[in-house]
């Protein structure tokens, strides 16, 4: 595999629409200009799709016909609409001063491969493939909010990234902080470039807007350079916990300070909840809300194989009832791939509670009355012993 190019030591990063000779403006000009072009870029994203799913609709309604491959671009569209409204609603949220955040101590390094690995899948289908170069450092972060921050980087790449993907982090480049850069090239350098836009539109996409409101929010500082063909990102971690160790003058962590590794030791990991009945998904739910996950239900087993088709989680809880053979064809097409694949059976009733090593189905089992007290227990035992 080929190195990228080495990045320029300089470079200019374009403003689309900008007069040189004009007076900069305020920061409340630019949180301004800032915000409108975020609405603008929501509505294209809400639109385009919406537009072309309209369109299709339109003539399934004249012709009463669809073939699959319709169908499937026509869920396509519609889901891209989905999703840029809830990086809508996700950067509302972010913006309203209303988000609660912990101090813990995050290994920073493994959560950025936990999520690479995590998001393998995706980025290989579209090409991308990363190199490594990865310091051992940890940092005081919200845990949950830098699993947003990292899968929010993702998503950028996957809307404008081309071929390798370089990442590295390390000390020292921007200040004495943790620094996290990634860069790539985001179009063919071989294309003819266009002076009113030399950079690719794809670039200030609404995964964009999502990542900087994420970044504003956690306190992270992000860097954006970008020239006609290459982009590099930096985010600078400024409480990183070796130099908040060690410089003279540093703020004595808070006697309440709580390590992630024993408050939240799944804190980002990614649980999927195959559940019909919503008093199972209400108790799922009510016994997972203090752990930090990240957590989708779906109703149906054909549900669940379009989600991990997608991209896996980190591990599956299902009831029992849906143990079906077209599930069990899913789990070992997911074992073929990761063998050690977490699945925790909620069992109809019972107090079970049995992890995987002792398991007759080599799942682990909790009974129904026992998901309150022995769901977590089992989540976490399950999931640590594969990271």
């Amino acid at each position: 595999m080929n190195s990228p190019v080495p990045f320029p030591a300089k470079l200019a990063t374009p403003h689309r629409g900008v007069n040189p000779d004009a007076p900069p403006l305020s920061p409340d000009e630019r949180e301004l200009a800032r915000w409108q072009e975020l609405l603008a870029q929501a509505g294209r994203e809400l639109a385009e799709p919406l537009t072309a799913a309209l369109e299709r609709v339109a003539t399934l309604t004249t012709t009463g016909r669809i073939d699959r491959a319709g169908l499937r671009t026509l869920l396509d569209e519609v889901d891209r609409a989905r999703q840029a409204g809830i990086w809508c609603q996700q950067i509302s949220r972010l913006a309203s001063g209303r988000v609660r955040q912990s101090h813990e101590r995050v290994h920073l390094t493994n959560t950025v491969q936990s999520v690479l690995a995590h998001r393998a899948r995706e980025l290989q289908a579209r090409g991308i493939h990363i190199v490594q170069s990865l310091q051992e450092v940890e940092v005081q972060v919200d845990a949950s909010m830098l699993h947003g921050l990292l899968n929010a980087v993702v998503e950028w790449w996957l809307s404008c990234a081309q071929g390798l993907v370089d990442v590295r982090i390390d000390q020292g480049r921007w200040s004495d902080n943790a620094s996290l850069v990634c860069q790539f090239q985001h179009r063919s350098p071989d294309l003819p470039q266009n002076k009113e836009a030399p950079h690719n539109p794809a670039l200030d996409s609404m995964s964009w807007h999502l990542l900087e409101q994420t970044a504003r929010t956690l306190g992270v500082a992000q860097h954006r350079e970008i020239e006609s063909s290459q982009a590099r990102l930096t985010l600078e971690f400024p409480r990183t916990v070796n130099v908040l160790a060690v410089a003279p003058g540093a703020d004595t962590p808070d006697a309440s300070f709580a390590d992630s590794i024993n408050s939240k030791p799944l804190a980002g990991c990614h649980v999927l909840v195959v559940a019909a009945r919503r008093d199972v998904r209400g108790l799922v739910r009510e016994s997972m809300k203090s752990m930090g996950l990240v957590v989708d239900f779906v109703n149906t087993v054909a549900d669940a194989v379009e989600f991990c088709d997608a991209g896996l989680p980190h591990g599956i809880v299902f009831e029992s009832s849906l143990k079906t053979p077209r599930f069990m064809q899913m789990v070992a097409s997911i074992r073929q791939e990761v063998p050690e694949f977490v699945f925790i059976e909620l069992l109809d009733d019972g107090h079970t509670f049995e992890i995987s090593s002792i398991s007759p189905t080599g799942m682990a089992r909790v009974g129904h009355a026992a998901v309150a007290t022995s769901l977590p227990s089992a989540l976490v035992y399950e999931l640590t012993r594969i990271m």
